[in-house]
């Protein structure tokens, strides 16, 4: 994907400040059926396509406003991700400022997960 330079130069210096997860990691916890908060940040239409299997939809447009209600706890395990890694990480610096503590991004998003073969569903 194309994306616009100032687009990229926020989203590596958000990548500073985050912390970021591989798919390898979070797909053997989905697997052995871990908990923790798996958060997909994609757009409406992205989410009905496909989703990793377990994920929750908060879009990022609403993500600051619904979080509070959603996950109360600020020092729960939140894993975020997108279509590649961008805007979980815009997501997870978001989700620092308003004081979660172990939001993280997951590198490589939904387009990673599907290539490593991770559980999926649709609908």
């Amino acid at each position: 994907m194309d994306h616009a330079p100032r687009f990229l130069r926020l989203v590596d210096d958000a990548k500073k400040q985050v912390r970021e997860v591989g798919i390898p990691e979070v797909k053997a916890r989905v697997e052995r059926g871990e908990r923790f908060h798996l958060i997909d940040v994609r757009e409406d239409h992205e989410w009905t396509a496909g989703r990793i299997r377990g994920a929750r939809h908060i879009g990022r447009g609403i993500l600051e406003r619904d979080i509070e209600r959603e996950i109360p706890d600020t020092g729960a395990e939140i894993v975020l991700y997108c279509g590649g890694g961008f805007r979980s990480a815009l997501a997870a610096e978001s989700l620092q400022k308003m004081g979660y503590t172990n939001a993280v991004s997951l590198a490589g998003g939904w387009r990673g997960w599907k290539a490593a073969g991770g559980p999926t569903e649709q609908g």
